[in-house]
């Protein structure tokens, strides 16, 4: 009953003054057609002028016709003056919807597009305050060292070279996540899936990772008090994806739950298959001190380090890179439930929909 109730009222809305424009004109000529013919049907059994009947016909048709055009107007006026404010850099105005028809969808629409542009806006600018103060730690970092051998307060050994190293290899890293990044934004990144042996692989990226060399070739220090585990089952699996982009998203995962690990604590690497042929599943589980439940939604953004305090000062960046990656691959990335540390569970659809 209720669904036939909806067709009806759909079927109507041609006819309905308040939710069509063509309707509300077509009301505006039958309300003057019938105010003038009554006029003259008045004028015909009275004793009253036909050009004074007509004098008051156009005046009230022109009245009427004045308060149908002003609501139509109304709302496309205000988009102008909203219109206006957004050249000027004001996103904050909306356009009040106060009619239901074609008018008001547009203008439902406008608040739509002046929301999106609100939100690239505020996030271009966080992106230039963020990049700037990443930017800006290990220069003055580097800075520092550099100054420190000319002023002959250091000298240039080999652990003041190494300083400097790990300085310039974060500058590398975060540059080459920015990059990562502008080819996400701008859609430039395709797919090179194919099938491969899942054990050999992320034994090779794991190796790598033990040997300190992140998804970017950085070559800094690996934590030697947090083991990685490999766990792969059947040991024949195969998948199918794009080596480079799931070795970024294994690495990332990877590097982040080193990090959050605590002394002794064991990283573990776990691969399935997944439903359908091709399709792998992957869990990346520390024994750290997890992912508050308020940040679960939010660690795959941008430039966020959640709300745990003692944080190493990582750019913010490796999450919302391993999330793009998956993403390209139609697959899924999550905060999953673990009864210790964190599990970030990666499930990569594999067969034709992980193709570009």
């Amino acid at each position: 009953m209720k669904r036939w109730w909806r067709w009806v009222w759909a079927a109507l809305r041609p006819w309905d003054p308040y939710r069509s424009i063509k309707a509300a004109l077509q009301a505006l000529v039958l309300v003057s057609v019938l105010i003038t013919t009554g006029l003259v049907i008045l004028a015909i059994h009275s004793a009253t002028e036909l050009r004074v009947i007509t004098i008051f016909s156009a005046i009230a048709s022109l009245l009427i016709t004045q308060i149908v055009a002003n609501g139509l107007t109304a709302p496309l006026r205000e988009m102008t003056a909203v219109a206006r404010a957004m050249a000027g850099g004001d996103y904050s105005r909306r356009v009040a919807r106060v009619r239901r028809d074609e008018v008001g969808e547009l203008a439902e629409t406008f608040n739509r597009m002046a929301a999106d542009l609100a939100a690239a806006d505020r996030h271009r600018k966080e992106l230039v305050a963020n990049v700037s103060h990443e930017l800006r730690t290990p220069i003055a970092a580097l800075r520092a060292v550099l100054e420190n051998v000319v002023d002959g307060v250091s000298a240039a050994d080999p652990e003041t070279m190494r300083v400097a190293l790990q300085q310039t290899e974060r500058l590398g890293k975060l540059v080459s996540q920015l990059l990562d990044l502008s080819r996400l934004d701008s859609g430039a990144t395709r797919l090179d899936a194919k099938p491969f042996e899942v054990w050999p692989y992320l034994s090779a990226v794991l190796k790598t990772a033990s040997l300190g060399m992140g998804s970017t070739g950085s070559r800094s220090r690996a934590r030697a008090d947090v083991p990685l585990h490999l766990d792969v089952s059947p040991l024949e699996l195969t998948a199918y994806a794009d080596g480079e982009r799931l070795h970024q998203v294994v690495a990332n995962l990877v590097d982040n739950a080193v990090k959050h690990s605590p002394p002794g604590g064991r990283v573990t690497v776990r691969a399935r298959g997944g439903m359908a042929p091709g399709s792998l599943e992957i869990d990346v589980v520390d024994e750290g001190p997890g992912i508050p439940e308020a940040d679960r939604v939010r660690v795959f953004e941008r430039f966020h380090r959640g709300s745990h305090p003692g944080g190493d000062g990582g750019t913010g960046l490796g999450l919302a890179i391993a999330r793009w990656a998956v993403d390209l691959h139609g697959g899924r990335i999550e905060v999953a439930e673990s009864p210790r540390g964190c599990r970030i569970h990666v499930t990569l659809p594999g067969g034709v929909a992980a193709a570009p």
